[in-house]
């Protein structure tokens, strides 16, 4: 037998496609929703954010496929496909995953829920006095807000929204031989499960569907299918600025909302790119459905259980604390305890007595990162205010705490970025209700996406004028801190503010400078540093000192990076991936990748922050911040990540790493195939959860003196990230 060729660096087979490594991030995610040991109630709710999770995927990825294949753009990926492969390959994936939702749906989830007697029930299983209940319901609640859309001569196909969910009716009318097509949308300011008293609960589509008669009275025949379409997320507008030197384009602030209001429209009319049907609607009107459309054969994707799973999310019927994860209270950082709130001046007091490390969802956001803002709105020495928004909560604390602040006479400046996908529109309102308040509000950089995490408050002191900071992995999210995982450093080291100044210069003024100093900010340094740091491991390994590499990340997809963690593995450094989600990298292949581990944390809450060590010969560096290891991140956006100088926050960031090292329990590892398995631990070693064990670090709790928690799982509010 031959042996088996070594993979070149930089060959196609050295990468996993993009879509696809995404893909299988998104079938273990699937596959603890279909782990009988979670509770039912975080299996239904999962089973809602996988329908969300392919909702995004099919917007965003397949989306983009097809708008590359219409552009005729012919570059072949990493991994050698051409879009049109590359689409194949994912419609095929998608559906695969697809039908194991649904019949995971089906044959396990609405079983259980029927055991657990909180059931959602199809209407057929009703009784005459439910029936007759609903019909009340309906005649009450539904009719009157339902707009019936006739297709005929005299009407054309009416415009189908995405993601909406559709019946689309076929009725016979006495007098008439041929079928009309009606379309009623199914109301989304109704409630998707409607109770049943002492029953359940029911699908409001199944409602409105068994009770058409009411609807039309003179109708002989009515046939109703369910239908519901996910149309392609358009391009990113800053992808329409001109690049050209000879081209300036015209970047007012009213230019860039006006841009992307635009973009907000077209979107909402963008091209069909999946058309999900009922399993029982036959396949004339499936063929009718595509001509109107204007669709692809292809797009077409029968649907064998609830349609629109993503509303699973919301089915949290009350009580039943025995199939909920238990709850997590996060708990405040221990040195600001027992600070006095009224007195705004002892935060920064405790920052000056050095650094802290905040640790997100174990570490409450709102009594740090709200807290260190609302006392700088309110401190009578608190001269200015500086913040990155990119992603913040519907009633977000952290932008009334900004309006505060300016009306307070503080001189305030956020960049709010407009163009965060799938945000902007909230974006745009936060912009304009800061402007009223008298902040300066910077609507994003000239043809970049700003992606850093930046808090800063300017003070001054009986020794003159001093900056505090806040330098993040995560958004300025409320909600999403209590179900993200994320990092943060509060600090006043004059460095490192002078050097958050600088980026908060860039931001504003477009005032580059030639050395960000203990930042490394993209697209200026941070790829070229980063190729440094890993290619003087390289060095220390082959001069036989001390090297390594252990990284946290979501992402990690850039070929120029891949192909240096490859040549570090050539030369004999080991390196340890933890990677949330896709990853195009190959581990642990013979020849390529020997010494490289990929590993994938995943449970109840989302990890979501960044951390780079690099071993030194034995002085290990530290950095945290806003940037995976992506092209866009590297080379499109405006990204910052900290070096840690600090031995104690060095310290607990080791040992957040070896926590997630020695997880036996939530961590699934790569195979050299590309395909991923889920550690379990023997029978005599203890189960180790990363997350259970920072929960108990951070409340103060042993391993060794509590009873363990039920196993629970990652939770996702904001999925673009995710996408």
């Amino acid at each position: 037998m031959a042996p088996k060729k070594t993979i070149e660096i930089g060959a196609p087979e050295s990468y996993i496609n993009r879509e696809l490594s995404w893909l299988s991030f998104a079938l273990r995610v699937l596959a603890l929703a279909e782990d009988p040991d979670t509770p039912l109630l975080e299996r239904i709710k999962f089973a809602g954010i996988m329908g969300m999770l392919y909702d995004e995927f099919a917007m965003k990825r397949i989306g983009g496929l097809r708008r590359r294949i219409e552009k005729k753009n012919k570059r072949i990926s990493s991994d050698g496909h051409t879009p049109e492969e590359e689409l194949e390959l994912c419609r095929k994936e998608l559906h695969r995953q697809s039908v194991r939702i649904c019949r995971l749906v089906e044959d396990e989830l609405r079983p259980a829920l029927v055991k657990a007697g909180i059931p959602i029930l199809n209407y057929d299983q009703l009784n005459d006095i439910d029936r007759s209940r609903m019909r009340q319901y309906f005649r009450d609640s539904v009719e009157p807000i339902l707009t019936p859309l006739a297709v005929d001569a005299g009407h054309p196909f009416p415009f189908i929204s995405n993601l909406g969910i559709n019946l689309a009716i076929c009725i016979k009318d006495s007098g008439h031989k041929k079928s009309r097509f009606v379309r009623i949308k199914v109301p989304p300011n109704r409630p998707r499960w409607v109770e049943v008293p002492r029953r359940g609960f029911v699908p409001l589509e199944q409602v409105i569907a068994a009770n058409l008669d009411l609807l039309f009275p003179a109708t002989k025949k009515i046939e109703c299918y369910v239908f519901r379409l996910t149309r392609g997320a358009k391009d990113d507008p800053w992808e329409r600025i001109p690049l050209t030197e000879e081209e300036e384009p015209d970047l007012l602030p009213g230019s860039i909302i006006g841009m992307v209001t635009k973009e907000l429209t077209a979107r909402k009319f963008a091209g069909v790119v999946r058309i999900q049907v009922s399993a029982n609607m036959p396949k004339d009107i499936q063929h009718w459905l595509i001509e109107q459309l204007n669709a692809d054969p292809d797009d077409i994707e029968v649907w064998h259980s609830i349609m629109g799973l993503n509303d699973l999310v919301t089915y949290q019927p009350e009580g039943h604390p025995e199939l909920r994860d238990p709850p997590h209270k996060p708990v405040t950082h221990p040195r600001l305890k027992k600070m006095d709130t009224h007195d705004t001046a002892a935060f920064f007091d405790e920052i000056r007595r050095g650094n802290i490390l905040l640790h997100h969802p174990y570490h409450n956001f709102d009594t740090s990162v709200l807290r260190f803002l609302q006392s700088a709105a309110r401190d009578p020495k608190v001269l200015a205010i500086k913040l990155t928004i990119y992603r913040t909560s519907s009633q977000s604390s952290i932008i009334q705490t900004m309006i505060e602040a300016a009306r307070r006479g503080k001189q305030v400046a956020v960049l709010v970025e407009i163009t965060a996908r799938f945000d902007e529109a909230p974006n745009i309102a936060w912009g304009e209700t800061l402007e009223k308040a008298g902040a300066h509000v910077i609507y994003g950089m000239e043809r970049l996406k700003t992606h850093v995490k930046l808090g800063m408050v300017v003070r001054e002191e009986g020794d003159g004028i001093r900056r505090y900071v806040h330098v993040a992995t995560g958004n300025y999210h409320s909600g999403t801190a209590r179900l993200y995982e994320d990092l943060g450093i509060l600090s006043c080291d004059p460095e490192l503010s002078e050097d958050v100044a600088a980026v908060f210069n860039e931001l504003t003024g477009s005032i580059q400078v030639p050395d960000y100093g203990h930042l490394l900010v993209a697209p200026h340094n941070m790829r070229e540093r980063f190729t440094e740091l890993i290619q003087r491991e390289a060095k220390h390994a082959r001069a036989g000192r001390p090297c390594g590499i252990k990284t946290k990340m979501n992402q990690l997809q850039d070929p120029l990076i891949i192909q240096e963690l490859y040549k570090a593995s050539h030369a004999g450094v080991p390196i340890s991936l933890n990677i949330r989600g896709l990853c195009c990298l190959r581990a642990g292949v013979p020849g390529l990748s020997d010494s490289i581990t990929v590993f994938s944390i995943l449970d109840r809450f989302l990890e979501h922050s960044r951390i780079y060590r690099f071993e030194n010969d034995g002085k290990p560096e530290y950095f945290i911040g806003s940037a995976d290891w992506m092209r866009r991140n590297l080379d499109s956006r405006m990204e910052t990540i900290m070096s840690v100088t600090d031995p104690v926050i060095k310290d607990e960031l080791e040992n957040i790493l070896s926590v997630y090292e020695n997880d036996n329990i939530t961590a699934w590892y790569m195979q050299p195939d590309g395909s991923y398995v889920r550690k379990t631990p023997p029978e005599n070693e203890e189960p180790r959860p990363s997350q259970e064990i920072f929960i108990r670090l951070t409340s103060g709790k042993t391993l060794d003196t509590e009873p363990p928690l039920e196993e629970s799982n990652i939770t996702a509010n904001d999925i673009a990230d995710l996408v």
